[in-house]
């Protein structure tokens, strides 16, 4: 099977979809609230779920243009792993080194310049590092972590693989 740039950027908009799918069907089936670390990590994922999906349509025939949409889908993908990180860090502090629980991420919104919302919800907070749901012993960040990880590595495989000029 050739793997090439339509059909990477075809599953990573699946890829998107089931992580976005699982994530609504835990918040709203399950009833699992999340925090607002878990919601900037949502915010990465669509972000690269929509650059591969326009880039699906696309389809560009020029390197320069396959090069940009991989480039964007990687940054966007990486802020989702980087925030999960955090959140894995988080969760595995010391109970007495976790930061308080502050305001939720509605009233941050409203209340504080885009800046100072960005700060306050990646320093973490309390409810960041509660542990709410397990699947093999692992959290739901780790869980994250290592998919956004993986989505992060076919990204970085579609920016740099040596494509075929037409």
């Amino acid at each position: 099977m050739r793997w090439n740039y339509r059909l990477v950027s075809a599953v990573l908009v699946l890829t998107s979809i089931i992580g976005i799918s699982f994530a609504l069907y835990l918040e709203h089936v399950q009833g699992l609230e999340p925090c607002p670390l878990c919601i900037f990590q949502r915010i990465g994922l669509i972000g690269m779920g929509l650059v591969a999906l326009i880039a699906f349509i696309h389809n560009p025939i020029s390197n320069g243009f396959k090069r940009f949409y991989a480039l964007l889908a990687t940054l966007s993908i990486g802020w989702s792993v980087g925030v999960a990180a955090r959140h894995v860090w988080l969760q595995h502090l010391p109970p007495d080194k976790v930061p308080s629980c502050g305001p939720g991420l509605d009233y941050l919104v409203e209340a504080l310049p885009m800046k100072a919302v960005f700060q306050e919800v990646l320093s973490g907070s309390g409810e960041c590092a509660a542990i709410d749901w397990t699947f093999l012993g692992q959290s739901l960040p780790v869980w994250s972590f290592i998919y956004f990880l993986l989505i992060l590595l076919v990204c970085l495989w579609q920016l740099f693989r040596k494509y075929n000029l037409k």
